[in-house]
């Protein structure tokens, strides 16, 4: 039956949506992340701190099945595992609207974050077997910032009329939206494109590693502080009508950021992209100090939106470029989620005392260390494949 089916271009445009749509479901609640722990907050009577930690246990669950994926991608067929994922997900978000208090909620997302970081690891080893998966990862943000700045703009204003029970209707329409486009995907069979730095068929860990480590810190210092971004505003005295308008916004715009990868890809290289791209990054973490001022905080968060995405394409990118099979862009996804997740639950022992400033300061720290850790292996991978393309030319 799905032999009869057309398939997309695997390296086109299209393919390149439908396979954004797949790495986006399992972690959509992340792109919507302020929305749901506002949600919870305003929707079942959650205080920060457990909406926090319920939003937490979701992304640690995640890098849990992230990590599954890295073992499972190279042995088994990904169509039928992402189509299992995708059921099961949809089956779980059912399952949260019944829940009303917020440990059995821990618990079940933890659960619901285990099967979508599977998914979301089995998405990234198929992305890696593209021909560019930087471009590929770039579409993921696009698709993820474009969709989120809409949830984000409009669930929080949804969650007082009808109640928490939206949050996870939205999240159940993605997946269900995204099983229908498993059919069209071809079948992305490891090893169909050649990386460079993957030529001796061996994994260079120390540059996996530094690659890795900006992962983690770049994750976790953005989420830290973009998890509480409408606490933070309602602490500086700006109203939530505007804080969530903002944020959506600024989403939106974020988009540019990807766009770029999209139509660049690694054209220019990756080290003087990851540069500026870091230097807006610090500048966008430090404006939140004045967020007193409504726009310094929608350009506080309009900065950060374009460079987020613009900076984690390529690192993404640079994870696969490590392996052939995708299982060094699994486990880029597994460190993504152990920092998204991680970011929150710092974030959360903060709000104990609802110490915003620290929060910012503690972000710009992580931000910061996650240069060096970047620059190095971009550097590298820039060299070699500059090297190979010089080979192939004189061939």
């Amino acid at each position: 039956m799905l032999s009869r089916i057309r398939k997309a271009p695997p390296d086109g445009l299209l393919a390149a949506v439908m396979l954004a749509f797949l790495a986006t479901a399992g972690l959509f609640y992340v792109n919507i992340m302020v929305a749901l722990v506002a949600g919870l907050v305003d929707g079942l009577g959650l205080s920060d701190r457990q909406a926090g930690l319920v939003a937490s246990a979701n992304v640690y669950g995640a890098a849990v099945g992230a990590l599954v994926a890295v073992l499972l991608v190279k042995r088994v067929p990904w169509r039928p595992l992402a189509v299992c994922a995708l059921l099961a997900l949809i089956s779980l978000d059912a399952a949260s609207i019944l829940v009303e208090s917020a440990r059995p909620l821990l618990v079940l997302r933890f659960g619901h974050g285990c099967v979508g970081g599977l998914l979301v690891g089995t998405a990234f080893a198929v992305i890696a077997r593209t021909r560019s998966p930087d471009r590929t990862f770039g579409m993921l943000l696009v698709v993820q910032f474009g969709l989120g700045g809409l949830g984000v703009m409009v669930l929080p204003r949804l969650v007082p009329l009808f109640g928490h029970w939206v949050l996870f209707a939205a999240l159940m329409a993605f997946s269900f939206a995204t099983l229908l486009m498993v059919p069209f995907l071809e079948d992305y069979p490891p090893g169909r494109v050649p990386r460079p730095a993957a030529a001796s068929g061996k994994v260079q860990w120390g540059l996996l590693s530094l690659t890795l480590v900006a992962v983690f810190l770049f994750q976790a210092a953005n989420m830290g502080l973009a998890a509480y971004l409408i606490g933070l505003a309602r602490h500086y005295g700006l109203e939530t009508g505007f804080a969530s308008t903002a944020i959506g916004v600024a989403t939106w715009v974020g988009i540019v950021g990807p766009a770029m990868v999209v139509v660049f890809g690694t054209r220019f290289g990756r080290t003087g992209p990851l540069l500026a791209g870091m230097a807006m990054t610090l500048v966008g973490t430090a404006a939140f100090h004045l967020s007193a001022s409504p726009w310094i905080y929608l350009v506080a968060n309009c900065l950060t939106g374009i460079t987020w995405a613009f900076v984690i394409s390529y690192l993404l990118g640079m994870c696969a470029e490590f392996d052939q099979t995708g299982r060094t862009a699994a486990l880029g996804g597994f460190v993504s989620k152990l920092g998204l997740a991680s970011g929150p639950f710092a974030g959360a022992m903060l709000m104990d005392s609802h110490a915003y400033p620290l929060l910012i300061n503690a972000a710009f720290i992580g931000l910061a260390a996650s240069v060096p850790a970047m620059l190095l292996p971009g550097w590298l991978l820039d060299r070699r494949r500059a090297a190979a393309a010089r080979v192939s030319s004189n061939d």
